[in-house]
């Protein structure tokens, strides 16, 4: 059996290999010379034509299936057939001369026909197996006990099954074993003991199993295995030892397990692996040592497992060396699933030529083994491996919001140039907010830019990308725009509370200190953006670690600098702003509400409180919205809760850059200021083609005067100005 199993895998592995004609990152389809890139194949569609691109996508390296395929049928009946056991008890069920005897509520064993060969005692209450209790079952080739708390098994209780092939014991309450219990049992081939809660094996308790085929110990109590495991099993072919406390491996526990060919350790506490401890595995196809506590491998650990096919190291605080895989030239399926990889390299994956299927913690690590056909995450969130945007949902957003920003600001700036203020230096502060959310849509625009760029082929440009200039450039361009634009919205509310509450002070900056102001804000956000490039070595790649150069993932980065920035950045900075800005409109609006209370015009300033409570909530809703899921973020990340990327990168894509989409409207289409000036402009357009001819003797004050609106808003804003000394800061902004 095990030659063929061999034969078909070494087939399947040898169809999956990269075609030495199809380019690096292209894979061909099947016997055909048609090649496709990797995002093309087990995508679920065939492209094609014969359908080889989604062939072989599961990942068949090792000895995977075995377990489905045998022991997860092990315990089914055949298809119905007479019963040819003339006794059994009448609440079992009998086909041929099988028994089906679970959930019977049976205490000891029962007496059956001794011609049974397969007997299922599954669910039961046998606490206890004494001598000689299947002495007359001498055909009998299965035995099923499953959930049945067995506590206590004599040395003698399987004594004459000299034909018994597959032993299960799991889910009982087994703590130890005697020495000898299966050495009556020469021809067992599955001896499964899993969640028991067995703390020790000796060598001496595998006596007799001279054809012992599988051995299965998942989730018992295990601290260490034994020196020379396989003395009593010499044609032990697969051993899983899952789940239990076994802390290291002796070099003498392998020795003589020269036909071993599949090795479970996964879910232990092995801290160490000693240099030679898997040396003496020949045979070894596949082995898993995933959710362990190892942090390092000596790189020829595994030099002299010629035939090793699948390796598991994930869940690990392991370090890789460059050089770790140098060796495993052979090997097919290698899963390093949630470990960080600092020092990757394509360099650290090129020994493996027949690798078909790599596990990674990070999508974007998949650029660094081109020459694999499946490796998983298939994506970010952000990316995939056909497209820098994972969806066309995202590629639309990203060019309406950096059309609408573009546009906004631009406008406002336009507008504010043309329509003359008595508050210029707000004026002047307004237009700066504006050049600085333009950012914002430039980055956007150049995001577009590129995945039309990179549309289908990504995964071959990804790597130079997230490592070149320009994308290190509109990282820092996002940066700048996002944190001058904090700064300035907290300048502004700042400015505009001092004028509410305290209306009286002289503490107003004039032209100039306004100007210093501003440069000094460009120049701290400049310093903000810049400080990453200062030392890579320290801060790493900050904006080359996905596909929008935006440094917001909490774990993007494995530097300890690029983390710390990160954080001090988005829950120091813009956190402490943020608090500044809610708190002076909420202390705004109490002084406005307080002052106006004071008027004798109760219709007028309640009509005013509304106004001015609804352009404040919006304000600071505006906000809210856009910065509070960032600081759940990054709370989250500090109590490394995982995040989906679908989630972060709506955050980048969408959210974020809002902020600087409602800035112009918030800040200059809503004020009343403005509205009114407009209305005024678009009056003044509308009876130019009348008055063409007497164009000289029309001026802007007769347009005022004809205008009762215009008129009426000018007499309010007047009064409003004297009733609330600093209210008129609000409605000019």
């Amino acid at each position: 059996m095990i030659p063929y199993l061999v034969l078909i895998v070494f087939l399947q592995i040898k169809d999956s290999v990269t075609d030495p004609m199809c380019r690096m990152g292209y894979f061909p389809c099947g016997n055909l010379t048609v090649c496709l890139p990797r995002a093309f194949h087990c995508d679920g569609v065939k492209d094609c034509e014969n359908g080889a691109d989604e062939d072989y996508c599961g990942d068949n390296s090792g000895w995977a299936n075995i377990f489905d395929e045998v022991h997860g049928k092990a315990s089914e009946m055949t298809e119905p057939q007479d019963c040819c056991l003339t006794q059994f008890p009448e609440m079992c069920e009998c086909k041929d001369t099988e028994l089906e005897c679970a959930d019977a509520n049976l205490e000891a064993i029962p007496y059956v026909s001794s011609n049974v060969t397969l007997l299922s005692l599954k669910r039961n209450k046998i606490r206890k197996l004494q001598d000689e209790v299947f002495i007359g079952y001498n055909g009998l080739k299965k035995l099923f006990l499953q959930h049945n708390c067995l506590r206590n098994i004599s040395q003698k209780a399987f004594y004459g099954l000299y034909r018994l092939q597959r032993l299960y014991l799991s889910n009982n309450c087994i703590v130890s074993l005697e020495e000898g219990v299966f050495s009556h049992l020469h021809e067992l081939k599955w001896l499964i003991l899993d969640e028991n809660p067995i703390t020790t094996i000796s060598q001496e308790l595998f006596t007799g199993l001279d054809s012992l085929f599988f051995l299965s110990m998942i989730n018992n109590s295990l601290e260490a295995l034994p020196q020379r495991l396989c003395a009593q099993m010499p044609f032990i072919n697969w051993m899983d030892f899952e789940g239990n406390h076994i802390q290291t491996l002796s070099n003498l526990s392998f020795v003589t397990c020269d036909e071993l060919t599949v090795l479970f350790l996964r879910g232990n506490q092995i801290s160490v692996v000693k240099e030679n401890t898997f040396s003496s595995l020949r045979s070894l196809a596949e082995i898993d040592l995933s959710s362990n506590f190892i942090r390092g491998v000596p790189l020829s650990s595994f030099k002299e497992l010629k035939h090793l096919q699948k390796l598991n190291l994930g869940c690990n605080p392991i370090s890789l060396h460059v050089d770790q895989f140098e060796m495993m030239q052979h090997l097919q399926s290698l899963d390093l699933e949630n470990i960080e990889i600092p020092n990757i390299s394509t360099r650290m994956f090129q020994p493996m030529k027949n690798l078909s299927h790599i596990y990674f913690k990070k999508f974007r690590y998949c650029s660094y083994a081109p020459h694999v056909r499946v490796c998983t995450p298939l994506t970010d969130g952000i990316s995939t491996f056909e497209n820098l945007l994972a969806n066309s949902i995202l590629r639309v957003f990203v060019w309406v919001i950096a059309c609408v920003t573009c546009f906004g600001n631009i406008f406002v700036i336009g507008m504010r140039s043309l329509i003359q203020s008595e508050n210029k230096t707000h004026t002047m502060s307004i237009k700066v907010l504006c050049c600085a959310d333009c950012l914002m849509g430039v980055y956007l625009f150049f995001i577009g830019v590129f995945d039309v760029k990179y549309r289908g082929q990504y995964k071959k440009y990804a790597l130079l990308w997230m490592e070149s200039i320009q994308c290190r450039s509109l990282g820092f361009l996002a940066m700048l725009s996002t944190e001058v634009s904090v700064l300035l919205l907290t300048y502004l509310t700042l400015e505009k509370y001092l004028a509410i509450v305290f209306p009286f002070s002289n503490i107003r900056p004039g032209r100039r200190q306004t100007l210093l102001i501003l440069l000094s804000i460009w120049v701290v956000g400049f310093i903000i953006a810049i400080t990453p490039f200062w030392n890579e070595d320290f801060f790493g790649n900050y904006y080359g670690k996905n596909g929008v150069c935006f440094p917001l993932y909490p774990d993007q980065t494995e530097e300890v600098g690029g983390k710390g920035y990160s954080l001090g950045i988005f829950l120091g900075v813009n956190l402490v702003a943020f608090i500044i800005i809610v708190f002076s409109y909420v202390s705004m609006f109490c002084s406005i509400q307080k002052t106006a209370l004071q008027t004798s015009d109760v219709r007028s300033h309640i009509h005013t409180d509304v106004a001015v409570a609804n352009r404040f909530f919006f304000i600071v809703f505006s906000d809210a919205v856009c910065w509070i899921p960032v600081f759940l973020l990054k709370i989250l990340s500090l109590f490394r809760v995982e995040i989906p990327g679908t989630v972060t990168s709506w955050i980048v894509i969408f959210i974020l850059p809002i902020n600087s989409a409602l800035n112009p409207i918030l800040y200059t289409l809503t004020t009343s200021f403005f509205k009114e000036k407009l209305k005024l402009l678009l009056h003044r357009q509308r009876r130019r083609p009348v008055f063409r001819n007497d164009r000289k003797s029309l001026s802007t004050s007769l347009v005022w005067t004809e205008d009762p609106v215009a008129q009426q808003s000018s007499v309010k804003l007047g009064f409003l100005h004297k009733k609330y000394s600093g209210d008129s800061m609000i409605k000019s902004t």
